[in-house]
């Protein structure tokens, strides 16, 4: 598939900027991926959703962030509130009919936050390694009292990326945009069907965030697959194996209910 873009307009900056996404058409209930804080569209999950929609002549939709991959956007600059208000926009209006959310990472919290705000639209939510309240609990909670003052007094915090040689920035202002978006808090108003895979050796995202999401849910009807030897990116064969087949379960549901109607 080759990229679109899609207009989108920052009311704070009266900016204008483009998100870059890939859809497929197809039929029945279609399928939109949320990727991981810092990464793109074109990761493995990404990917294998991509041939499985092309193999099943099911709709599918994918983007990149603010900031992210193709898009326009420093990535520094990006806030949980403003990859919220992208995945809003991406399912408003490039995807018609009822949607599931596949959503690793940052990409499990957006899910949450956009099966909030457009309930009615949102058929079912898969989770991989989920991060809601990260920027909270993974990152400002982990700080020292001295480490948070200097954070909020830099404006920013850079600490070790367990993928690359190079530190990770944090900016002071995704946390406090990500307080404005905490999920874990209080209960969750969703009551969709929801799958979370989640590794036990993910070094990332603690496992029990999975039961603390299913804890939290309105939903009757969610599924955790705990792996014990997976760890964050959930990527290996076996791994994508499960998340496809966790989609097929979830759609076979789906319209076995007659969502698909």
């Amino acid at each position: 598939m080759t990229n679109r873009f899609l207009q989108r307009h920052d009311d704070e900056t009266n900016q204008s900027y483009q998100i870059a996404y890939q859809s497929r058409s197809g039929n029945g209930i279609g399928i939109v991926f949320l990727c991981g804080h810092g990464s793109d569209m074109y990761g493995s999950k990404a990917e294998a959703l991509d041939a499985y929609c092309a193999a099943h002549n099911l709709p599918f939709t994918r983007f990149d962030y603010f900031g992210h991959g193709e898009s326009d956007g420093a990535f520094l600059d990006g806030t949980i509130s403003r990859w919220t208000e992208d995945a809003l926009a991406i399912l408003d209006e490039v995807t018609d009919g009822p949607q599931i959310l596949v959503g690793s990472s940052l990409g499990g919290w957006i899910m949450l936050n956009v099966a909030v705000a457009r309930a009615q639209r949102v058929a079912g939510l898969i989770g991989i390694a989920a991060a809601p309240d990260f920027t909270e609990r993974l990152i400002w909670d982990s700080l020292s009292p001295e480490q948070q003052a200097d954070m909020q007094e830099a404006g920013h915090i850079a600490l070790p990326n367990p993928y690359a040689d190079e530190d990770v920035i944090y900016p002071y202002h995704l946390i406090e945009d990500g307080r404005d978006n905490l999920r874990l808090t209080n209960s969750l108003p969703i009551t969709c069907p929801i799958t979370l895979h989640q590794g036990m050796q993910d070094h990332e995202v603690p496992w029990r965030t999975a039961l603390e999401i299913a804890d939290k849910a309105d939903s009757d009807d969610v599924t955790i697959n705990l792996v014990k030897s997976a760890g964050h990116r959930f990527s290996s064969e076996d791994e994508i194996a499960a998340l496809l087949a966790s989609v097929t379960q979830m759609r076979d549901k789906l319209m076995q209910s007659g969502e698909e109607d």
